[in-house]
């Protein structure tokens, strides 16, 4: 039986060495005695009182969930920073979605690369492993970056993504609030149950589904529910190694018979 590894000890270390901090300083600061902080840190206390878990929720700004759940040591210092400004999904009330990332020397992130070859190892949960992300994933930068937000590039398979060109790397940004997302936006979305990584236009619905509709309208659209999704990156760009074809007359007229369909429908 699996069971949920807890960091809040490890977390405790780390926010505090974050900020230059003795024990002793930081046990005045909470109004906690020194030995009990001690203990509490070093995993000597195995079972914290809630004020204990209160007080350090207060202090740092983030979650309790998230000091319990999440290694915060691994997903870099953008993260943290947005997380101690309040963008916590727990504190929220909501389901917390952080991205596992690596940073380079200069603690920047990096873009992670998902190959064909390391697709099924990340859509089937390497993707909320940080030593998956770690050991099997390549990294690069790319210039001219946004200064926020965590990217990741993926590599495109299929006619579906017409007219992009089969093979081509598309780069994403990494989505935590889906309920902001516009209807019909463009991004690589990790399937759970399909254990796959689509390229898609995105809509997600009230009803707790969300469309999925191909960039190439010869591909019918098809709905999943919600809960099967892990990740959405929405769309930032591509690369490829050839010209995109322009779209021929055939692939007009299906657009805008299906354009026509739409219109029907919602009349």
């Amino acid at each position: 039986m699996n069971t949920q590894k807890i960091y809040f000890f490890s977390n405790m270390r780390f926010l505090r060495e974050r900020r230059k901090l003795t024990q002793e300083q930081l046990s005045t600061i909470l109004g906690v005695n020194r030995i009990k902080y001690t203990n509490l840190e070093n995993g000597k206390t195995k079972s914290p009182h809630m004020e204990d878990y209160l007080k350090l929720s207060s202090y740092y700004r983030i979650g309790i969930d998230t000091l319990l759940k999440v290694d915060l040591s691994k997903i870099g210092e953008l993260k943290l920073r947005e997380l101690e400004g309040g963008d916590d999904i727990y504190i929220k009330g909501g389901n917390i979605r952080v991205v596992a990332i690596t940073v380079d020397r200069d603690n920047r992130e990096n873009i992670e690369y998902v190959p064909v070859s390391a697709k099924m190892g990340y859509s089937s949960g390497g993707y909320a492993d940080p030593e998956f992300i770690k050991n099997e994933l390549p990294k690069y930068s790319m210039p001219n970056m946004p200064r926020t937000g965590s990217f990741r590039t993926f590599t495109g398979q299929g006619d579906s993504m017409l007219p992009i060109p089969d093979g081509s790397d598309i780069t994403g940004k990494y989505i935590e609030d889906w309920s902001r997302l516009p209807p019909r936006t463009a991004a690589v979305v990790v399937l759970k149950a399909e254990q796959d990584l689509v390229f898609k236009f995105v809509t997600i619905r009230e009803d707790g589904t969300v469309l999925l509709e191909s960039l190439n309208p010869v591909f019918e659209p098809y709905t999943v529910q919600i809960n099967e999704i892990a990740e959405i990156w929405q769309f930032y760009c591509f690369t490829c190694r050839q010209i995109p074809e322009p779209q021929t007359d055939l692939n007009i007229v299906l657009r805008e018979l299906k354009d026509l369909r739409s219109a029907v429908i919602d009349k």
